[in-house]
Formats: C-alpha cells, sequence, structure tokens
C-alpha cells in the first residue's frame, strides 16, 4: 500500500499539470475567438471582408483541423501552437457574421449553458472512475449521422428537423466533451511528458474547443432559431 501511493500522487499531479495546459490552451483560444468576432464585427470593412471570402475561410479553418489531426506527431510544440491560435482566429472572423443574425440576449445565454453544460461534461469525464474508451465509435458514428441529417436539412429546409439537429448536436457535443476528457486523462496517467506533452495538451485543447464551440451553436439555434435579430 505504501509503495502504491507515491506513484498514485505522482501520476495524479502529471494529469493535473496535463489537463491545465490543456484548458490554459482552450480559453487562449476561446478568448481569441471572443475578441476577433468583437472586432470584427465592429468594423465594417472587417465585416465585408469575412462576407466576401466565407468559403475561403471555412476551407481554412477544415485545413487546419485537418492538418494538426494527422500531422501533430510531426510538427513541433510551437508550430501546433501556432495553428490552434491561427484556427482560433479565424473562427473569430466567421463568427462575427453567424452572431449578428441572433440577439445579444440569445447570445449570451447560449454561451451561459453552454459554459455550464461543458464544466459539468468534463468534470464528469475527468472524475469518473469509469474508462469512457468505448462510446468512442458510437460518438464517431453518431457525428456521421449528424452531419448527413444536417446536409440533407440544407436542401429540405424543415423546421422541425433543425429543431431535432439542435438538440442531437447538443447531447453529442456534451457527451464528447465528458469522452474527449476522459481520454485525455487516460493519456496523461499512460505516462506523457516533455515536448509530447505539450503537443498532447495543444490537440487536446482543440478537441475540447471544437466540442465547446459547436455546442455553442446548436444551443444558439435552439435559444434564438425563432426571433433572430
Amino acid at each position: 500500500m505504501n509503495s502504491y501511493a507515491p506513484n498514485t500522487v505522482a501520476n495524479e499531479s502529471v494529469v493535473r499539470s496535463f489537463m491545465g495546459r490543456t484548458y490554459s490552451w482552450m480559453t487562449a483560444g476561446l478568448v481569441l475567438t471572443a475578441i476577433i468576432a468583437y472586432l470584427t464585427s465592429s468594423n465594417q470593412n472587417a465585416l465585408d471582408f469575412a462576407r466576401g471570402n466565407i468559403f475561403i475561410l471555412f476551407i481554412a479553418q477544415f485545413g487546419v483541423v485537418m492538418f494538426l489531426s494527422f500531422a501533430i506527431q510531426r510538427v513541433n510544440s510551437l508550430v501546433a501552437g501556432v495553428l490552434f491560435m491561427v484556427y482560433a482566429a479565424i473562427t473569430g472572423v466567421t463568427f462575427s457574421l453567424i452572431l449578428q443574425q441572433f440577439r445579444g440576449a440569445d447570445v449570451t445565454a447560449a454561451f451561459a449553458t453552454s459554459a455550464v453544460t461543458f464544466g459539468a461534461m468534463s468534470a464528469y469525464g475527468y472524475f469518473t472512475k469509469r474508462n469512457l474508451s468505448a462510446m468512442g465509435s458510437f460518438l464517431m458514428y453518431a457525428l456521421i449521422g449528424l452531419v448527413v441529417a444536417m446536409i440533407v436539412n440544407i436542401f429540405v429546409v424543415s423546421g422541425p428537423l433543425s429543431l431535432i439537429i439542435s438538440i442531437i448536436g447538443v447531447v453529442l457535443f456534451a457527451a464528447l466533451t465528458a469522452y474527449d476528457t476522459n481520454r485525455l486523462r487516460q493519456m496523461a496517467l499512460s505516462g506523457v511528458n516533455g515536448e509530447a506533452a505539450e503537443k498532447g495538451a495543444i490537440y487536446g485543447a482543440l478537441q475540447l474547443y471544437l466540442d465547446f464551440i459547436n455546442m455553442f451553436l446548436f444551443l444558439l439555434q435552439l435559444f434564438g432559431g425563432g426571433r433572430r435579430s
């Protein structure tokens, strides 16, 4: 018992340090997104640029996420960190257009609900004694199904389907928050340090950032879908 306790304490210290770095990167990304969204929405020239290049901006976002997903092991932490912040900044530009469609009260309510839900689900993923890795395949299939339903709704433009998609989206990304947090904790427990730990924290921050952002967008649809500004 005595020989096990120090190792347990050491492991938990590593996990806390790793998750602290992950949440710090995620918070920095969210703050940058909010600042860029505010600055862009306050400048007509910037808004016109965003509108005129929205397709390019979406492609850039997708490209950065794909690059980090497949090349995270081949780049150093500095490059990974810069790319994550670039992604957060581009997201801020695109958000400036999205948020203009909704009332300020709805945006605030959606953000507050996202923050509380994210915090609760991330805490569950961190403190639960269960290994949630078995959820991975189900969540991936559910995500693919959600994307397909969203594409279909672009063509059918169904209000009831939009509502169902938004509800499922909130539930799915809440579950992904718990799953990703649990997976990151398991990774830290397995032993990660140095450069690998920093890159893992940055990539983990990207995944949690995406969970939060997508949950926020679906909640925004629920709070303000029927009364956009």
